[in-house]
């Protein structure tokens, strides 16, 4: 068996160049594809992060029917009071309560529809990052201040600006008429126009008051400091939860879920586009081993002749192939991990990103995730499917007959 292996190595190196190129183009290859994955899987997870970090956070306590029918009555009594527990609970300070209902927004030229959030001006800042994309005036700072900030194409609509006065016009929550007048202190721009079309956000104690909310609210956001710590503080929750069935703690992946459908879209794609490249290099190694077949048609004649089956000298090029693919592996992920885990920790930019990303309140630079799934699934399929092309060389070989493959020139 030794013997096989390496007489299989050293027909590798008869053609030392044909063997480079082809190693060559599936270390490249692997280089790639751990580089490519591990930037999805980073982007991904960037933009998932971003996400959450706008609006709704990792988790969000609510009425077990609020997320399916967003009616003013279906609360969370002592959401404030509630808050204060679950920073207790998971220790995190970044824990923050909210309200919202639908209002006619009205200036003195122009009427439009919004849903209004009521949110501790305070707190907010900690779970969201709407509050930093301020275009002008500034955010909520007191609690019961007749104050308002809207999203920068609302604003438009409405030809306000800050120091401008808007009136709402309402429901309460005991179905009561709910009017007041508030000054516009800031305009959010979050470069979304169907968000910066409708938000608006007042504190929290004056939306309570103004629509009998007393100390209820409509949600408890919470937003931790990574992905991987949503399940275990889910289950702490649902624990300290357990007298309040009327309650239920959502994940992010049930507050929006088409995010994870937008990264399966784009992965689904994106594995498109790495089959090409994997049917490019299944070509090459096809092609060296077919080559290397064919130039030692006569030799395989003779050995044939001598009394060697056709099996062996078939599983003579499988190990062949074998090394070859070994090598290309070995060498592409090696580099491949070396360049991602470098990236990992410097970060990935191209020219405009950080400007772009500074506009929006978002990290500049995109952080490649290195993980088996990104080091090992594109170089696995890659020797994979050289062992596949080397199918066709070695059947050749089992169908070779002596005399003919003697007489080959």
């Amino acid at each position: 068996m030794n013997v096989s292996w390496l007489l299989a190595w050293r027909n590798l190196w008869r053609h030392s160049r044909r063997t480079w190129l082809t190693v060559g183009a599936m270390v490249f290859s692997n280089v790639l594809l751990v580089f490519l994955i591990s930037l999805q899987l980073g982007s991904y997870q960037m933009m998932i992060d971003n996400s959450l970090a706008a609006f709704s956070g990792h988790i969000q306590v609510q009425h077990k029917d609020y997320l399916d029918d967003k009616k003013i009555y279906q609360v969370v009594p002592g959401v404030a009071g509630l808050a204060a527990r679950v920073r207790e609970t998971l220790g995190v300070d970044t824990v923050a309560a909210r309200a919202e209902a639908f209002a006619l927004a009205s200036s003195e030229e122009r009427s439009f529809g919004i849903l209004l959030t009521g949110v501790q001006p305070q707190r907010e800042p900690l779970v969201s990052t709407f509050p930093g994309l301020l275009s002008e005036g500034r955010y909520l700072e007191e609690d019961g201040a007749e104050e308002i900030v809207v999203g920068a194409v609302l604003a438009q609509n409405l030809k306000v600006g800050p120091g401008d006065e808007l009136t709402f016009l309402g429901s309460g929550r005991d179905g009561s008429f709910a009017a007041a007048i508030a000054t516009v202190i800031g305009i959010l721009e979050t470069g979304i126009e169907e968000i910066d079309r409708g938000i608006a956000q007042v504190p929290l104690a004056w939306f309570q008051q103004l629509f009998t909310m007393a100390d209820a609210g409509h949600s408890v956001v919470v937003r931790l400091p990574a992905l991987e710590e949503v399940e275990g503080a889910v289950v702490r929750l649902e624990a300290m939860l357990a007298d309040q069935p009327e309650l239920t703690v959502l994940d992010w992946d049930a507050l929006q879920p088409g995010l994870r459908q937008a990264i399966a879209s784009d992965m689904a794609s994106a594995w498109f586009m790495y089959g090409v490249l994997l049917l490019l290099v299944a070509f090459s190694v096809l092609n060296t081993q077919l080559m290397s077949v064919l130039e030692r048609t006569r030799e395989f004649g003779v050995m044939l002749a001598l009394g060697m089956r056709p099996g062996r000298l078939a599983r003579l090029v499988g190990m062949e192939t074998l090394l070859l693919a070994g090598l290309g592996l070995l060498l592409g992920v090696l580099l491949g991990a070396l360049l991602t885990w470098y990236l990992s920790h410097t970060g990935f930019t191209y020219p405009g990103m950080e400007e772009m990303a500074a506009k929006f309140n978002l990290p500049g630079r995109m952080y490649p995730r290195i993980s088996f799934l990104s080091l090992l699934s594109g170089p696995l399929l890659v020797f994979l499917g050289a062992m596949l092309a080397a199918l066709y060389p070695a059947l050749r070989l089992l169908r070779l007959q002596p005399v003919a493959a003697m007489r080959a020139a």
